[in-house]
């Protein structure tokens, strides 16, 4: 027998006021309600029923049923007799036990509600909640009839609003604002089950309502209409696995916290139940695992005009406000982190007090680490009712004692035990607590928190710093805390992203004057060894695994975070070259502080994106030309200290800058810079830059420099710059020796006269034309230039440069003359056969000095193949061919194979393109290489500019 159930109405009073004949009926229809199994019930006792009067059968039934089964059953039985007076009667006393639950629950969450927030944060908290609340379906009016989605998830960083939201759709449960109608919620609070032990399911979702628990039974049959809010699931602690191991189903059985959580989570229990989940992004990734088609809602938090109306509101001064607005919004780091309203509260406290005393804030905005600074040590600032500083010592190496381990376990509240594994004394606490640095926790009883993660991070950081006396207590206490080497590598902070603001602080905190700073305000010495250990980081790259674009920049901002210019100088002494891409401001600010020490640097690749200079953008609108002309002037002091390593550092002598928007102003300081005395760049390489006057105003920067060798100008069809180019080369202390002109939109009278410079010209041994639209008549003009005897080219390539066998004949008879031309590229241009058949011509002549010849993808068949075998076979100084996709066939390889079995023939090396499973083609290439073993011939299978020397002759 069942224990006796406690039913939330009378049965008793209802069923004595039926007749004999109503109770008759009542027992009849009761035999035919089904039984259910989730309520573990036994069989009812008829024959005691049969005779039993009506207290004698509430009586059995309570003994003998569940309750919520009992309830159900007599409700829906009085319904089918007809006598709603009694179900409404019924369904009344139920009611009041619902009311029960709901007032129970607005009487905590009003509590909490109240306590949550610091004075005047809950108005900002409440614009937040209020944003988001109407993303969520089963909140929003306007979303009518649903179906509403089973599953939301609320995810953002730390301090967005996530909790606060989910406390605030409780109270609007009790209050009946919700769009959906939902009989029960109920509100999880992962911090505080952290602090639980095993248990079961019904004392799970009963804990804020002990009265609840009998109810369970009901709220699992009808669970679609029950709401179960799962807040913080990043701070669940679990060992890893233990969510998706042992999942249960038996809402009696007790699990750990975790378990059932998971179960929820699998619907394994309250199956059709409408969850909410909040979690931080990090956690996105485990709780994928657990739930099926979530809605994800991300929040951000405070939006940009919230964060300006924050300052409007609490800073008295407009002006004041603003500049402090604008000072946090100069920082890109600082700004985003701003996105909560607890790191707008510590901003706005720490500027109002600078602003107060008439000091300039603008140093403590610089980085995120000053501002954080600023603010803990403005609040321990000594006064006469002061203990000393030393008095400090203790409380702060307990605080960043309890940050470390918090940040390496993922915790963010801490209970007596997690104190008394660490060996904190909540005594230590006090002086934290006072200055709201630290708070009691309001939802879980003798636990404490940091105001927001960022502030636990900061004093993670300095854990790292103290000094050797909080060394060895650190080592007594640090299990979970990973040293310095640790902290900083990537495959740590990918399994736990909190530790990446750690590291950047940990930087911030490696300046000698934030140092002092520290120790002033603590009476704790700081440990100067952490600068070692953070050179010691990946600082110094592999010779042969250089930094990714998106490690430089991590570095950078690392290093500019210090703002230590003897530390950035020795750790930017390991660079040689380096690839940037810069997306944004920032990007410039601190790339220009990190280059300008970075002395031996030799290479550097640059990618400016659009955006970051405005004067020339033309998308945008006529209106924002002074926010425009604002931007620039703030970013180009930046873009200049970048530029001036070009003239103050004598070891960068490559220079590459590929699609890129630049901007007039930001073109002219880089020219500037290039002209100078000082500036020892050899090769150059500018593609696809905006503006196009920018190639003209690099022409004229490289006009007489006589260290500059290698010249690449490619895309956006600039042609105006030829001019200026042929000043340049025409220059008698030009000494460039490469010239590549890409994509160019010149007319035949433009080639023309920069043709016509090589005769004057004696430096230049290469030039790279692929890609331009040179035509047969462009080429009759080089050709001319060609045959000079004061041109000395030696490597030309005119690849796809649109010709045509009408060419060939003037480049063969320019072959027959040049003396000094050796390597030639005519790849994708239509030659056919008719073109190798006039090449052929020039290149058989005894004078003609040409090595190796590319006539890759020129429509060759095996009639072109016929006159390159007669050349062959003769005393010809060809020794590369690159033959490759042009379709000879076995016919044009036979003819092929006469002439290389020749001991004439002096080619070295072949490119064709070959079928590897054709038996004759593979047998013919097998006495090729018999008969001529000097000779290497390679199959066309890969892209040649990338693979073949006839390539990379032709490129810088």
């Amino acid at each position: 027998m069942t224990s006796p159930a406690q039913l939330d109405f009378n049965l008793q009073p209802l069923l004595e006021e039926l007749d004999q004949d109503e109770l008759g009926q009542f027992k009849s229809m009761l035999r035919s309600f089904p039984l259910q199994e989730a309520f573990h019930q036994q069989e009812l006792p008829h024959a005691e029923m049969e005779q039993a009067n009506g207290k004698q059968l509430a009586e059995i039934l309570i003994n003998n049923c569940h309750s919520y089964w009992v309830e159900m059953a007599a409700i829906q039985v009085f319904e089918k007799m007809n006598r709603v007076d009694l179900s409404e009667r019924a369904k009344d006393e139920l009611r009041g036990k619902e009311d029960k639950f709901r007032i129970t629950l607005k009487k905590k969450f009003r509590q909490i509600w109240k306590s949550s927030f610091s004075p005047g944060a809950i108005e900002s908290f409440h614009i937040v909640a209020q944003r988001y609340k109407m993303l969520i379906p089963f909140c929003n009016p306007k979303v009518l009839t649903g179906p509403f989605p089973d599953t939301v998830v609320l995810q953002g960083p730390a301090g967005v609003g996530k909790t606060t939201l989910a406390k605030k759709l409780i109270l609007d449960w009790t209050e009946d604002n919700l769009t959906k109608t939902f009989k029960y919620a109920v509100y999880l609070s992962c911090k505080e089950l952290n602090q639980m032990g095993p248990c079961t399911c019904a004392e799970l979702i009963s804990k804020d309502c002990p009265e609840l628990q009998d109810a369970i039974p009901e709220v699992l049959t009808q669970s679609q209409d029950s709401l179960i809010i799962i807040d913080g699931f990043d701070e669940l602690r679990f060992p890893p696995g233990a969510l998706i191991r042992d999942i249960c189903g038996d809402w009696k059985k007790q699990k750990p916290v975790p378990i059932l959580l998971s179960s929820l989570l699998k619907r394994k229990m309250f199956p059709r139940a409408t969850l909410l989940i909040t979690t931080r992004p990090w956690a996105l990734r485990e709780l994928r695992l657990l739930v099926e088609q979530p809605l994800l809602i991300e929040m951000e938090g405070f939006l940009e005009m919230d964060r300006k109306e924050y300052f409007l509101k609490h800073f008295q001064d407009e002006d004041q406000a603003l500049r402090a607005f604008d000072l946090m919004r100069s920082n890109a780091a600082l700004f985003s982190m701003g996105s909560a309203p607890m790191v707008c509260w510590i901003v706005y406290t720490c500027l109002k007090l600078q602003m107060e005393k008439g000091e300039d804030p603008t140093p403590t905005c610089q980085t995120t680490t000053s501002l954080f600074l600023h603010f803990i040590c403005s609040q321990f600032m000594p006064a006469p009712d002061r203990c000393p500083s030393h008095c400090l010592q203790a409380p702060v190496k307990a605080l960043c004692l309890l940050a470390a381990e918090g940040v390496w376990t993922r915790i963010s509240v801490f209970d007596g035990e997690d104190l008394k594994r660490l060996g904190v004394k909540e005594s230590e606490l006090g002086p934290f607590l006072d200055k709201n640095i630290l708070q009691k926790s309001k939802d879980c009883e003798g636990c404490y928190s940091f105001i927001h993660l960022s502030v636990q991070q900061f004093f993670a950081a300095v854990f790292y710093v103290l000094g050797s006396e909080e060394e060895e207590d650190r080592e007594s206490h640090s299990g979970n805390i990973g040293d310095v080497q640790k902290l900083l590598s990537k495959e740590e902070r990918l399994k736990n992203p909190i530790l990446t603001q750690v590291g950047y602080f940990l930087f911030g905190l490696s300046n000698e004057k934030r140092d002092r700073e520290l120790e002033t305000t603590f009476g704790c010495r700081v440990s100067r060894e952490v600068k070692e250990e953070l050179l010691r980081w990946k600082l110094k790259a592999d010779e042969n695994k250089p930094f990714s674009v998106t490690g430089i920049k991590e570095v950078f901002y690392c290093l500019y975070e210090s703002q230590e210019e003897e530390f950035v100088k020795e750790a930017m002494a390991h660079f040689k070259e380096m690839s940037l891409k810069l997306k944004n401001e920032t990007d410039i600010v601190h790339a220009s502080f990190c280059l300008k020490h970075c002395q031996n640097l030799q290479k550097i690749s640059l990618k400016v994106e659009k955006g970051i200079f405005l004067e020339n953008d033309t998308s945008l609108e006529s209106g924002c030309q002074v926010e425009r002309s604002q931007k620039d002037q703030r970013i180009l002091p930046f873009w200049m200290d970048l530029c001036s390593m070009f003239g103050s550092n004598k070891n960068p002598i490559f220079l590459e800058i590929n699609q890129s928007f630049l901007s007039d102003s930001s073109v002219r300081l880089l020219c500037e810079q290039i002209a100078s005395a000082t500036c020892n760049l050899q090769k150059v390489v500018l593609n696809n830059i905006l503006p196009a006057s920018a190639y003209r105003d690099f022409c004229l920067a490289f006009s007489g420099q006589e260290i500059l060798t290698h010249l690449t100008l490619q895309g956006n069809g600039q042609n105006d710059m030829f001019p200026l180019l042929c000043e340049v080369l025409r220059h008698p202390k030009c000494d460039l020796q490469y010239l590549r002109l890409g994509s160019c939109s010149a007319t035949t009278q433009q080639w023309g006269d920069v043709f016509s410079v090589l005769e004057i010209n004696q430096s230049l041994t290469c030039l790279n034309l692929t890609a331009n639209e040179l035509l047969d008549e462009g080429v009759k003009l080089l050709c001319t230039t060609l045959k000079h005897p004061r041109c000395y080219l030696q490597k030309l390539s005119l690849e796809n440069c649109h010709l045509t066998e009408a060419c060939c004949k003037d480049l063969s008879s320019a072959l027959i003359i040049s003396q000094k031309l050796t390597h030639l590229s005519l790849a994708k241009n239509e030659l056919g056969d008719g073109g190798v058949r006039l090449l052929c011509e020039g290149l058989l002549y005894p004078d003609c000095k040409l090595q190796t010849l590319v006539l890759w993808n020129c429509s060759i068949t095996d009639s072109g193949c016929n006159h390159l075998s007669k050349l062959l076979q003769q005393k010809s100084s060809l020794t590369h061919l690159d033959l490759g996709l042009n379709h000879i066939g076995i016919t044009g390889l036979n003819l092929l194979c006469e002439a290389l079995k020749e001991p004439v023939c002096n080619l070295k090396r072949l490119w064709l393109n070959m079928d590897e499973s054709d038996i004759q083609m593979q047998k013919l290439l097998e006495e090729i290489k018999g008969s001529n073993p000097q000779l290497t011939i390679e199959n066309d299978n890969q892209d040649p500019r990338k693979s073949r020397l006839s390539s990379y002759d032709f490129l810088l």
